[in-house]
């Protein structure tokens, strides 16, 4: 695909070397760059998952997780008994 962007004199310059010395097109420079800048951005970007628990009272014991029905009509219940008071 062609496009057109706006790169500054200086690094554009430093590019078109960069890519001579390589062998390679500039536009092959640039693909490989921009794949370089993408991998280490997703790398950096994975945030280490946390589990938030609670114990005592919050908890419902009679609380069926895997029946999303009754969680549903829970909270429908909650939501109705809050406008209700």
């Amino acid at each position: 695909m062609r496009t057109t962007v706006a790169i500054d004199d200086p690094l554009l310059e430093d590019a078109k070397r960069h890519a001579v010395e390589r062998g390679i097109t500039l536009g092959a420079l640039m693909e490989d760059a921009l794949r370089s800048y993408f991998a280490a951005v997703q790398q950096t970007e994975v945030r280490p998952f946390q589990l938030h628990t609670v114990r005592g009272w919050l908890v419902n014991p009679n609380l069926d997780l895997d029946c999303t029905s009754a969680l549903l009509f829970l909270d429908d219940e909650e939501q109705y008994a809050k406008r209700k008071r």
